[in-house]
């Protein structure tokens, strides 16, 4: 269902616009690269900042514009369970393939509350869900054992693994299936990740580099190792540098290196990044073979 090279993609901004032709080809881009599926309005695309017109438009034109070439997983996570509800049905309504749903933030639900929350939100979703567990963002971390609880829902197919801990993948394949869909949220270590039975990321680096993330991908999946982990040592300076800063500042900022006369513009909070971010993105872009 879901594999490979999957992008949470940067939203474009002009003028405090989402700039849709830029969107357009920035998509067409990572299609011909060899991008598995698209991840709009995710972390990395300045969610919290977009309002729900705008979330809806820019799912909206991403389910055009890859036209079913590949799969559109649309970032819908909130802390509100209701707004979730809300966010995956208008999802739904334009033609996204599936849900991305962050586990809740800021209010610190317990083991019970993600599961009630999870399941409510799968019991009124049309569209298959993928739990998103980013603990150091939303300070709660759904367990291996409530994972396993939610995935016997029918609609709950994924996991989104941004924990940082790589025990999990085993854990989890152990409690929740060999079917449960395992997705790395960690660029750095999505090949130990692989190799203990995830099947892809949802990568921020796939949205600088698109094409060698794939590559990547793909030799994890043909079991290519010594490939794949030739392109892990030319794409880790990479993965750091796009978390030199509060992100997704550097990566837009690679992605005007990459792709001339990109729009890097930020929406507050978030600032453009620092000199120094700059120039670790620059070194790493060119020891990947990008400049």
């Amino acid at each position: 269902m879901f594999y490979g090279s999957i992008p949470a993609l940067v939203t474009p901004f002009s003028g405090k616009c989402v700039d849709e032709d830029s969107l357009r080809g920035f998509l067409e881009w990572q299609i011909a690269e060899g991008t598995n599926g698209l991840v709009p309005c995710g972390t990395t695309g300045e969610s919290a900042t977009l309002s729900r017109d705008e979330h809806r438009h820019i799912v909206a034109t991403t389910v055009e514009v890859a036209n079913g070439r590949v799969p559109v997983i649309a970032g819908c996570g909130s802390y509100s369970t209701d707004a979730a509800i809300e966010m995956v049905r208008a999802a739904a309504d334009v033609g996204a393939d599936a849900a991305l749903v962050v586990v809740p933030y800021y209010n610190k639900p317990s083991q019970a509350g993600l599961a009630a929350h999870f399941t409510a939100v799968a019991d009124a979703s049309p569209l298959p869900i993928v739990v998103y567990n980013v603990p150091s963002r939303t300070v709660a971390d759904i367990s291996v054992e409530t994972l396993a609880q939610i995935a016997k829902h029918p609609r709950i197919v994924s996991i989104k693994d941004a924990t940082g801990n790589l025990a999990r993948v085993t854990a989890q394949r152990l409690a929740c299936g060999e079917d449960f869909i395992q997705l790395s949220g960690n660029d750095d270590m999505a090949l130990g990740f692989n190799a203990m039975g995830g099947v892809g990321c949802i990568s921020v680096t796939a949205n600088v580099a698109p094409r060698l993330c794939s590559e990547f991908q793909a030799a994890t999946r043909e079991r290519r190792w010594d490939d794949a982990l030739r392109l892990q040592d030319q794409l880790y300076p990479l993965h750091a540098a796009l978390f030199s800063d509060s992100s997704p500042g550097p990566t837009k900022y690679a992605l005007t290196r990459v792709r001339p006369g990109f729009l890097a513009e930020l929406r507050l909070p978030l600032t453009e990044p620092s000199d120094a971010s700059k120039r670790a993105v620059d070194a790493a872009l060119e020891h990947a073979g990008l400049l």
